[in-house]
């Protein structure tokens, strides 16, 4: 039997639950004046923190494209974040540059990686956010209505490469911290920032970074934050609690190097792309399941709690299908198509190397064709597994058809899915942080797409790692036309201050 609990137990038990409960925005919480004075500085300084995103979004900092020029505007985007953080008080350790090999026999730097520290106070949590500050190509030619390098509001929409991926996030976190600076307020968490500039181009060389500085830079760390994701609806913010990992595979068919004249050799052989077709078209059936023999046999079982999560978001099916232009989707319900784009695997048919694309009538049999196709994996999936029986599988049907060809099949890439537990403290707070500043419940979404950067930090750094988005689902990333919403930008400044004073009360 349990002994009684004396008054000043019972006191902080009260006290615990009723924080639980309740939340840091109720007017009697000792965090509400400094609040509201910090969500006052940002509205009346808004057009300072939009003139800084014009500036940033100004730098072309493309680093997919491997071009000397891009490089340059990749560094000085990196050199202004971090005497942007410099002036915040932070302090930045150096790190080296990294030469990067390109198939031609050049070499290119990569930018390096700011590694940024602010506040070392002891008794308070320790927040790590990480974000990047490269972009993908864009040129108006591409059907951009404005210049993507200038940033241009219209109707309240602020468009530019970058706005929503990732600079405004980025951005957000630094107008957070120096609203609490420009008020000679002291932050409520030490915050580490880890900022990239190769994201777009597969985050090299970030992983053995982490790895490295786990028992230095990171070892002091509570919880990490990425906001580089997007909310599912145009009206109601979201937390990212998941990612689909991804499984991405080659597979070749050949009968020799050289390509056939389908008049001299048509009907005599084992065409390649005819092999080919065969194997792709034995991935999936019409409805969209995998035929992979035992490819479901790890997906991690529904649970009520977890179904219950699904009814909740807020999605309109109509206006997801017409914003999508799509005829039909696979499935009728909100539900369904939830549950197969984030916690179901799927597979995708990518293209075919080799084949002929051009225009015309070109009588070729190809001697040589390489198909491509990858899986979205979820927990709890393995890479090897699935790996294994993806080539069983095609080695099994390319069997069948008693080929003279010659069938290689490869993954090239695999990437695990990512997890995170919902009711970790940083998720509370956030989830406070968000009623405080939108006045609503977020929307508790997967993602699924893959973002590598969170099972990393997971795995190495064993800490609890928080998707926190600040765009809407038409921000366009990637796309013709990006842009963030002001109110979006100016508002989810205000959510991380917020942020910030639910972490450091939660933590106490």
């Amino acid at each position: 039997m349990l002994p009684p609990l004396c008054l000043p137990q019972a006191s902080a038990l009260l006290a615990l639950l009723l924080l639980l409960l309740g939340g840091m925005s109720s007017p009697s919480s000792p965090h509400a004046g400094l609040v509201e004075k910090v969500f006052q500085y940002m509205d009346l300084h808004q057009d300072e923190f939009v003139q800084r995103l014009k500036e940033w979004v100004a730098i072309e900092s493309d680093s997919v494209q491997p071009v000397p020029r891009l490089r340059q505007e990749l560094f000085r985007m990196m050199v202004l974040a971090a005497e942007e953080l410099r002036r915040l008080g932070a302090r930045i350790p150096l790190l080296s540059i990294v030469l990067l090999q390109l198939p031609d026999g050049q070499t290119l730097p990569i930018p390096p990686v700011i590694l940024a520290e602010l506040g070392n106070e002891p008794g308070k949590p320790t927040v790590c956010f990480y974000g990047h500050l490269d972009v993908q190509p864009a040129t108006q030619a591409d059907g951009w209505l404005t210049d993507p390098y200038t940033l241009t509001e219209v109707d309240g929409k602020l468009y530019g490469r970058g706005a929503t991926d990732n600079k405004g996030p980025v951005l957000a976190w630094i107008n957070a911290m120096s609203a609490f600076r420009a008020l000679e307020e002291d932050l409520p968490v030490n915050i580490k920032v880890i900022i990239e500039g190769m994201e777009e181009a597969g985050s090299v060389a970030l992983e053995e970074l982490v790895k490295r500085e786990k028992d230095r830079f990171f070892s002091s760390v509570d919880y990490i934050v990425i906001s580089d994701n997007l909310w599912l609806s145009q009206r109601r913010p979201a937390l990212i609690y998941g990612t689909r990992g991804n499984s991405y595979f080659t597979v070749e068919v050949t009968c020799r190097d050289q390509d056939f004249h389908s008049g001299t050799f048509g009907g005599i052989l084992h065409e390649p792309m005819a092999d080919l077709v065969a194997l792709l078209g034995s991935l999936t059936d019409s409805a969209g399941n995998i035929l992979i023999p035992g490819i479901y046999d790890h997906v991690a079982p529904l649970t009520e709690e977890e179904k219950e999560l699904y009814g909740a978001i807020d999605l309109d099916l109509e206006e997801y299908r017409n914003s999508s232009r799509v005829k039909k989707f696979l499935f009728n319900t909100k539900e369904e198509i939830l549950m197969h784009l984030w916690r179901y695997p799927s597979l995708s048919i990518h293209g075919i190397e080799g084949a002929f694309d051009k225009p015309g009538t070109k009588t070729v049999i190809p001697g040589r064709v390489i198909g491509k196709f990858s899986i979205r994996l979820v927990p709890h999936m393995n890479t090897s597994v699935v790996e294994k029986q993806v080539q069983q599988h095609l080695q099994y049907i390319f069997s069948q058809r008693n080929s003279s060809n010659q069938m290689d099949v490869s993954m090239v890439l695999g990437l695990h899915p990512w997890i995170a537990n919902i009711k970790d403290h940083q998720y509370l707070a956030a989830k406070r942080a968000i009623k405080t500043v939108f006045g609503t419940e977020p929307d508790m979404i997967r993602d699924g797409s893959t973002i590598p950067i969170a099972k990393i930090f997971q795995d190495i750094i064993q800490k609890s790692v928080l998707m926190l988005p600040l765009g809407t689902v038409d921000d366009g990333e990637h796309s013709q036309n990006e842009k963030i919403n002001r109110l979006n930008y100016i508002e989810g400044s205000k959510l991380f201050a917020a942020f910030f004073l639910e972490v450091a009360q939660l933590h106490e």
